[in-house]
């Protein structure tokens, strides 16, 4: 793993493509492209290894893609987990793909549990260089779920500051739900605001040159005003957005999830872009990566647009 702090590799890479966007690796096997199943079906058989298989050979096709014009991906752990070992399996072969090409890679694991059970859990993703026993495999950042409170909290980042990782803790999620709990208002307001408050004072155990930390925050795109409110109270944490594309948010709804300096969000979009080949019928592996560059690059230019509406875009 490198030695450069993460959220300065993050602006750096941001810089270099031109995109704040973040492509969620999540594939559906109903939704994998006719070529790669039936070459999946003919090697394994219609089975976890055979999946397996089509998942990371569509990953590939897809990284290979979009790699010049985006410097982040973000598989979700649950699309992999369906298909037992060889899905897992497939997993760090993305993640290892992903690295080599040069992208930064976000797992999407929303993990949280007791200090010991999240102990294991942050090895499981940041390794354990005293651990023999234990095959180095490392992500660049992890997201995860702050309910148990501090405690489950300081070995994930303690792990991810000692490791030059980062994380992404829920604060506010996209979901129509979220509110349910997370907008239940304490004498400290809501409790999401009474999250932000907590993942701020871990921020600033670790403050990189461009000004940011490795210790970020998940902040939903379908709720633009809120943006604000939490931008204010995390002001040098990254963002992790979702919501964007499928689930309605626009390049014009995130710009309050910005700095002044034209950083602090990554805008994530999963099935708009991965499955864009879907609505161009393409078929070849050609036609297919040309839809879903063609989405990125539609993705890239709606939220730079956005930000220079707002005088926020950093190049």
């Amino acid at each position: 793993m490198t030695n450069i702090h993460f959220a300065d590799r993050i602006c750096s890479a941001i810089q270099q493509k031109k995109s704040h966007a973040v492509v969620g690796l999540d594939p559906v096997i109903t939704r994998i492209p006719a070529f790669i199943l039936e070459d999946a079906s003919k090697k394994y058989g219609k089975n976890d290894v055979g999946a397996a298989y089509a998942f990371l050979e569509f990953n590939k096709l897809i990284i290979d893609a979009i790699s010049e014009d985006v410097a982040i991906v973000k598989p979700q752990l649950a699309y992999y987990e369906v298909y037992g070992a060889p899905g897992i399996e497939a997993f760090w072969k993305t993640v290892e793909y992903s690295q080599n090409k040069g992208l930064i890679l976000i797992a999407d694991a929303k993990r949280g549990d007791i200090d010991s059970t999240a102990t294991a859990y942050a090895t499981s993703f940041f390794g354990d260089t005293e651990n023999e026993w234990q095959t180095p495999k490392i992500v660049d950042s992890l997201t995860i779920n702050p309910y148990l409170g501090s405690d489950s909290l300081e070995p994930f980042v303690q792990r991810a500051l000692d490791k030059n990782t980062g994380l992404f803790i829920l604060v506010k999620t996209s979901n129509p739900s979220s509110g349910e709990l997370q907008e239940l208002v304490t004498e400290n307001g809501s409790i999401s605001e009474n999250v932000a408050t907590l993942v701020h004072t871990y921020a600033q155990r670790d403050i990189g040159k461009y000004g940011y930390s490795s210790i970020g925050a998940v902040v939903g795109a379908t709720y633009p005003e809120s943006q604000a409110i939490y931008r204010e109270k995390m002001p040098q944490s990254l963002f992790l957005v979702p919501g964007y594309g499928t689930q309605g948010g626009k390049g014009k709804d995130i710009t309050n999830a910005f700095n002044t300096d034209g950083f602090g969000a990554l805008i994530s979009a999963s099935r708009s872009i991965v499955f864009a080949y879907e609505k161009a019928n393409a078929q070849s592996k050609e036609t297919i990566q040309q839809a879903v560059l063609a989405a990125l690059q539609e993705m890239n230019e709606d939220i730079n647009t956005a930000l220079k509406h707002v005088n926020k875009l950093n190049w």
